[in-house]
């Protein structure tokens, strides 16, 4: 593994623990507004505002607008889906703790990843189902359950 490569890795793995971070600080916003609804809203607002002020800082030339109308339908998904995974977290992170919500999300993410490789899906490079891939999602499947019932 070269340095960018461990590089990366760090990074997705800060990448992981905001989203533990953001699912507690959901789950409490919730319980302090007594409503998953508005904790998510809030939440996604502080999103957008953090977005605006980057855009403002950085200041990225504008993709032109053939590419805009050019992009396929599901690149457009990430928001709305954005949406249920911080509704989720506001939802559910109290009910299951964290370490159990976010084993959940990580295998759900697993699974899924596994099959939008295995079958080239959203423009990713086809990786095919192998013995030691399945292997691998079987023990973080056992990790779950490991972290909930344990």
């Amino acid at each position: 593994m070269n340095w960018l490569t461990a590089v990366y890795a760090l990074f997705a793995a800060g990448a992981g623990a905001c989203i533990a971070l953001q699912a507690s600080a959901n789950g409490k916003f919730r319980h302090n507004l007594d409503s998953p609804l508005f904790a998510a809203f809030f939440s996604i607002c502080g999103t957008f505002v953090s977005a605006c002020a980057v855009m403002l800082i950085v200041r990225p030339p504008a993709p032109e607008t053939a590419a805009i109308r050019e992009t396929q339908w599901w690149n457009w998904i990430g928001g709305p889906l954005g949406m249920l995974i911080v509704l989720a977290g506001a939802t559910l992170i109290r009910e299951l703790g964290a370490a159990a919500f976010i084993a959940l999300v990580v295998g759900g993410q697993l699974v899924c990843s596994t099959l939008l490789d295995h079958f080239a899906l959203l423009g990713l490079k086809e990786q095919p189902i192998t013995p030691g891939r399945v292997f691998g999602a079987v023990l973080v499947v056992a990790g779950v359950v490991c972290i909930k019932y344990l």
